[in-house]
């Protein structure tokens, strides 16, 4: 029997079925985690997954392999740190947030609808990175003569473009 089918329709559930339903959820989310009072303590925080905590799957591993074991650094102004790291917040803060509807059963569509704002904002995200980079880094790089920073770009415009 599928998950849906257990739960029944995911958008309008008997009220009567909400305390079982959320000892279902909590017991399937901890056996989903393998969390334990033990690990929990000891899990990593956003940001600072580690193959060794068991966070990195083969597929996130391969994700970007180009990428993995660069010595490649960027200073970036006050401003821009600034700036990015502001959205992330804000694109954070979202993400939360539909943590929060999906735990509080949230109409489907209105989940759908805040995802959409969150891929929205990692695009600005996106599109201010890379404006940055090719003002920055590209354009320093080429007066430089290092051409092989325009297959960087071509190649990073690619996967962005997926």
């Amino acid at each position: 029997m599928s998950k849906i089918e257990q739960r029944g329709c995911c958008c309008r559930r008997p009220e009567t079925q909400i305390a079982e339903r959320i000892e279902a959820q909590t017991a399937e989310r901890t056996t989903a985690q393998n969390v334990t009072p033990e690990t929990q303590s000891a899990a990593p925080e956003a940001g600072n997954v580690t193959p060794e905590a068991g966070n990195v799957t083969p597929e996130t591993q391969s994700a970007a392999p180009e990428l993995q074991n660069t010595e490649r650094t960027t200073e970036r102004t006050d401003a821009e740190y600034k700036s990015l790291m502001n959205r992330l917040s804000r694109i954070e803060g979202q993400i939360k947030g539909i943590r929060g509807m999906l735990e509080k059963d949230a109409y489907c569509t209105d989940i759908i609808t805040q995802v959409s704002a969150v891929t929205a904002a990692l695009n600005a995200f996106n599109k201010e990175l890379l404006s940055n980079h090719i003002k920055g880094c590209v354009t320093r790089d080429i007066l430089e003569g290092r051409e092989d920073t325009v297959d960087d770009l071509l190649k990073t415009l690619q996967r962005l473009m997926k």
